[in-house]
């Protein structure tokens, strides 16, 4: 998966080479029982939004553990390759990563479950699934078999759908499309006759200048806009429907986390709770404000027509299927979202999306 493509440049490495690359630094010394941890991120040093989950982490523990337990924060690169973060915390030369399920997803089949669903759980609704309908259980089993403790921290909400130099105003528009897209959302453009296409994200530009790419992907509006991608594009589409929520993992070396002392162990937890809230308001307020620049720019927000939407919901459902039955535990995370799913969504509607369209009718109060 390279939906975070412009990392690619510093490489996969395997186990080995990431021990070799790591091994030049010396593990810090615990003493008077104090207890230093390396955490490695596998995004740039203050990357926009995205870099501000570990460091909100790693002060809450350094502070509310009283120094017992600090956390110093590496940047991509820095210690192991971006895609190399999950073998280096496997393995101990890292004590903690923070990353995006779909990095890892070649790694086990059942992480794929894991990764954004296309037409499935919102931000707030995946979190309940997390707390309430099993998902955490689920994903510390799959993540338990890389040899690391899950936890989310995190959260992208939703993403946009594309952004187009063409229209995709009925399923025969999909044929032949070349577009930047990866994870489950890749398998449903394919499924209808797209062309997904790997590319780092610092070519994505040009390439729809050029014409080598219809169309792409990233993360929402105020990523988007700080690489410039409503200016090389005609049309931003929504709604995210291939991925309608994003959780940014964090993952702590097994070995680590059974070593602490019980409060430290709930220090961890709860920092990994106030990262996640945080990231979810700071994507939230801050795309608020890309999507102004991009509705006051040249490029034109679009909805998909509804002849869209199902036809592309219709071929989600057989991608999906395709994912659950690549072994059990695929098909255990599988079951257990989409009875989830099935329980929340009436609630939703009249909650979340009544009030919304109730809210449009009201005059501006402004």
């Amino acid at each position: 998966m390279n939906r975070r493509g412009f990392l690619r440049s510093a490489g996969v490495a395997g186990t080995g080479a990431v021990a070799a690359a790591v091994s030049s630094f010396p593990k810090p010394a615990i003493s008077a029982g104090k207890i230093e941890w390396r955490m490695e991120m596998t995004w740039a040093k203050n990357s926009p939004l995205l870099s501000t989950g570990p460091q909100v982490f790693a002060d809450f523990v350094s502070k509310a553990s009283g120094g017992r337990l600090t956390v110093k924060v590496y940047a991509a690169g820095e210690i192991a390759p971006p895609f190399g973060v999950m073998d280096a915390v496997a393995d101990g030369a890292l004590d903690v990563g923070h990353g995006y399920p779909p990095f890892w997803a070649g790694k086990l089949p059942a992480m794929t479950m894991l990764c954004p669903v296309p037409f499935g759980l919102t931000t707030q609704e995946q979190n309940a699934w997390f707390e309430y309908g099993g998902g955490l259980a689920l994903a510390d089993k799959v993540y338990s078999q890389l040899g690391v403790k899950f936890f989310p921290s995190g959260n992208t909400s939703v993403q946009g759908a594309a952004w187009t130099n063409k229209l995709l105003d009925s399923m025969a528009a999909f044929n032949g499309l070349k577009i930047r897209i990866g994870g489950l959302g890749a398998k449903v453009i394919q499924a209808v006759g797209g062309t997904p296409v790997q590319l780092p994200l610092g070519q994505v530009p040009q390439a729809l200048q050029t014409g080598t790419l219809d169309g792409a992907d990233f993360v929402g509006p105020f990523n988007d806009v700080a690489f410039g991608l409503h200016k090389v594009a005609k049309y931003y589409y929504w709604p995210g429907i291939f991925e309608p929520c994003g959780v940014l993992d964090c993952f702590i070396n097994l070995n680590s986390w059974n070593k602490l002392d019980d409060d430290l162990k709930e220090i961890v937890r709860g920092g990994n709770y106030v990262a996640n809230q945080v990231v979810i308001s700071e994507f939230v307020a801050k795309n608020a404000e890309g999507l102004k620049t991009i509705e006051a720019s040249d490029a034109e927000i679009k909805i998909f027509p509804e002849e869209v939407l199902k036809g592309l919901g219709a071929a989600t459902k057989d991608v999906l299927a395709t994912a659950a039955s690549a072994d059990a535990l695929s098909k255990e995370i599988y079951d257990s979202i989409m009875a989830f799913r099935k329980t929340v969504m009436p609630y939703t509607k009249i909650s979340e999306f009544d009030f919304m369209r109730a809210r449009m009718l009201a005059p501006d109060f402004a």
